[in-house]
């Protein structure tokens, strides 16, 4: 069965068309990344997952269940951990927990126990939430989204503003989820964890998916059989060749850094062509194209940038 089914998402606010006909579908157990810049339309579809607002076109499905005809069972499958701290200054952590079960009809304390356990919250159980610091308040909120035990668990920006150890610890805990049969949606600025977790990846961008693919197929595109090259000049270059402008990336003073294709590029005839110029070679480096490089370049190309 198809974890999440959506079909033609439309949606304005005014004069901002904010999703354009987004279609995806998320299988059951994946690992799959939502990535785009602020303003793509992410947290807009993950508000008409959750029910939070509804699309003006088009169909979204939790586990087979309609959002909006069936919007009962899919909100039970589905558990949501906001981006923003959104937290009841008036209670305990456990009595947070407690209540949010309760939404859902539950009274589980043997899970409720094993989430403040397995988030290392036990020792703060009976701590009113406003005196938690901002990492134990995002763990509250994982534990919150976790409670009823939905088997579709997204997370908006989960590590945003955390230190590495809460990070860490976190993702520790949803790849252990993740291997116990959960379907985890993610979103993050953090391009190395979308790297290292997700087995396949959407880009968003102006509210319409500009690549959709495998980790490794987003790195096969083009893009990641590419290598750039940082170059240090002895001083800056007046003018860049013009057969190399089109491998330009960016220039800073002294460092120029270029951007070649593997098979069609020589990293000579780039050398060759600076010394033409009159640039004198202070330092070399290269290094493999990585997805930060897959996402800009993607994003860039559909705001109507042009492709190095």
């Amino acid at each position: 069965m198809t974890a999440v089914s959506i079909r033609g998402v439309h949606k304005r606010f005014g004069e901002v068309h904010a999703l354009r006909g987004v279609d995806l579908e998320i299988r059951r157990g994946e690992f799959f990344g939502l990535l785009g810049p602020n303003g793509a339309g992410k947290s807009t579809l993950i508000n008409i997952m959750a029910g939070l607002t509804r699309a003006d076109r088009g169909q979204v499905a939790i586990l087979g269940h309609d959002v909006v005809r069936d919007y009962r069972q899919a909100r039970r499958a589905l558990g949501v951990v906001p981006q923003e701290l959104v937290f009841d200054p008036f209670f305990t952590v456990r009595e947070v927990l407690r209540i949010q079960a309760g939404y859902f009809g539950l009274r589980d304390e043997a899970w409720i126990e094993e989430l403040l356990s397995a988030l290392m919250l036990s020792d703060k159980a009976d701590a009113n939430m406003r005196a938690l610091s901002g990492g134990m308040k995002r763990r509250v909120l994982v534990a919150q989204a976790l409670v009823h035990k939905p088997p579709v668990v997204v997370l908006d920006e989960p590590t945003a503003g955390v230190d590495v150890e809460l990070r860490k610890s976190l993702w520790a805990f949803i790849t252990r989820l993740h291997r116990n049969g959960h379907t985890i949606l993610l979103t993050t600025h953090y391009l190395e964890e979308a790297e290292s977790l997700c087995g396949r990846i959407a880009i968003l961008n102006h509210g319409s998916v500009v690549a959709l693919d495998t980790t490794r197929g987003l790195m096969e595109q083009g893009i990641g059989n590419t290598v750039c090259v940082s170059i240090t000049t002895a001083e800056p270059l007046v003018r860049i060749p013009e057969a190399l402008r089109s491998r330009l990336k960016r220039q800073e003073g002294e460092l120029v850094v270029f951007q070649l294709h593997k098979n069609r590029d020589s990293l000579l005839d780039l050398l060759d062509g600076l010394r033409a110029a009159g640039a004198r070679i202070k330092a070399l480096h290269t290094e493999e194209a990585d997805l930060e490089d897959v996402f800009i370049e993607l994003t860039r190309a559909r705001a109507g940038g042009a492709r190095p």
